[in-house]
């Protein structure tokens, strides 16, 4: 296919592609995850799931009037955009995930021999995955194009920043200083600058 030829749907028909293989390989390495030994509790569970559903829907839907209006042209550069930040961000939650191992979990968790994990992109993120998905879900909005997936980054970003601190407090907890010193060189959701 050349550039010129591309379609929004064959976009995003990729991008959904990529959405599928980062669900395939958390549903692969959800099996032999280490046993919890401290979880957060279910309402707090649905502060988190409840926007990411709402997140999604949003970046997916363009029923609604005004958040249907398109913001981008659907141009190739833009779509072929769409699609290169959706596999960055996908590669990067996968990435992520990968070096996190047994320690990974849906909700925010506490293993039995739980490790402060400080390799892969976790040397310069506290959260490369929720990086990883931001990323995927601006990608996807530009192969979108429309209002209501700005709305949806916002509430993805909001979600992930009040689990990500809940996830840091129980780190806080297991490791103490050395948490705390590892979160003096890394950065939530992106690298530290300084």
């Amino acid at each position: 296919m050349n550039r010129a030829s591309i379609t929004p749907e064959h976009a995003l028909h990729v991008a959904m592609l990529l959405w599928d293989l980062l669900l395939l390989v958390w549903l692969l390495l959800w099996f032999g995850m280490k046993r919890a030994k401290k979880l957060e509790t279910p309402w707090e569970r649905v502060q988190h799931v409840v926007p990411v559903v709402a997140a999604f829907w949003l970046l997916f839907q363009s029923q609604w009037p005004v958040l249907g209006a398109r913001l981008f042209p659907e141009s190739a550069a833009v779509l072929w955009a769409g699609m290169v930040v959706t596999a960055l961000g996908v590669g990067i939650g996968i990435w992520a995930r990968l070096s996190l191992g047994t320690n990974w979990s849906g909700m925010v968790t506490l293993k039995k021999d739980h490790e402060l994990v400080r390799k892969g992109l976790y040397r310069w993120i506290r959260h490369p995955i929720y990086t990883g998905i931001l990323i995927g879900f601006v990608g996807t909005e530009l192969i979108k194009g429309h209002a209501g997936g700005f709305l949806g980054f916002a509430i993805l970003w909001l979600s992930f920043y009040f689990k990500a601190r809940r996830e840091e407090n129980f780190l806080r907890q297991e490791f103490g200083e050395g948490f705390e010193e590892h979160a003096r060189h890394t950065g939530m959701f992106l690298p530290k600058l300084t």
